[in-house]
């Protein structure tokens, strides 16, 4: 079983699906509904947003971790329905899709350096939030996957396949997508969705090891070299579609509604 972070740090603020932690520069983001499997929804979205939006310049590193035995088992699809019966034409399903990828663009563009804590299962959505980190660390029994497919949608979420084919490459994510099956921590690792895997107990230690060089450098030089890497990564997105990703889902629901 996964250790759960380090709760000895002050909680800076309690919000409906998140809890944060301070340390100095250090803040930890918690993804707090360990009941629902820590499930995306429009209020967590809104959540995440509250916090990355804030760019407090005092922090140095953030890191994105996640009560209970789960990281993240995905999007809520029980808002799904409730999105159409509000607006058949799929209006919710396209706010929600562009706040997933508002969220995830403000934890790549984010000036501090961010780290993905993961234990348990990251699922989806879950799977496309730890991307969005600088860097990811697993627990040894963590696994993933991408099941969009399985369950009838295209992989367009928070700019998702995009970010995947350039971390992992086309011909691995193919494999992925089409089949969404279930990949374990160290073949998340030789795909380079992790770039560490420790013991479950290690995770902190682990994230620890990164951080504090990081705190040592200066801000400046950290924000510029952030910003110098996400540039020179755009470069290898040029057909990059996440902006219809909101779209894409809702055309694909809309029709499925209608069909039925």
């Amino acid at each position: 079983m996964s250790t759960p972070p380090r709760v000895d740090l002050p909680v800076d603020r309690i919000l409906k699906t998140l809890r944060t932690y301070r340390q100095g520069p250090l803040l930890t983001v918690e993804l707090n509904v360990p009941e629902e499997g820590n499930a995306v929804t429009d209020v967590m979205l809104e959540d995440l947003l509250t916090v990355l939006d804030e760019r407090d310049p005092a922090v140095r590193v953030l890191v994105l971790a996640a009560a209970g035995d789960e990281f993240c088992l995905g999007g809520d699809r029980r808002e799904f329905p409730r999105h159409l019966a509000e607006d058949p034409a799929g209006g919710g399903i396209r706010a929600n899709g562009a706040k997933a990828l508002r969220v995830c663009e403000a934890l790549t563009s984010h000036p501090a350096l961010t780290i993905a804590r993961v234990q348990g299962r990251a699922v989806g959505a879950g799977v496309g939030l730890a991307l969005a980190c600088d860097l990811r660390v697993g627990a040894e029994g963590a696994t993933f996957r991408l099941p969009e497919l399985a369950l009838g949608l295209p992989p367009a979420w928070g700019g998702l396949l995009p970010r995947l084919i350039s971390e992992v490459g086309v011909a691995r994510v193919r494999e992925l997508i089409l089949t969404a099956r279930v990949f374990d921590a160290q073949e998340a690792l030789g795909l380079s969705v992790l770039h560490k895997v420790v013991p479950p107990d290690g995770l902190d230690d682990a994230v620890m090891a990164w951080a504090k060089p990081v705190l040592r450098r200066p801000a400046s030089a950290l924000r510029v070299t952030k910003a110098m890497l996400n540039s020179l990564t755009a470069t290898t997105r040029l057909a990059d579609t996440s902006l219809f990703d909101p779209e894409l889902l809702a055309a694909v629901l809309t029709q499925q509604q209608h069909a039925r």
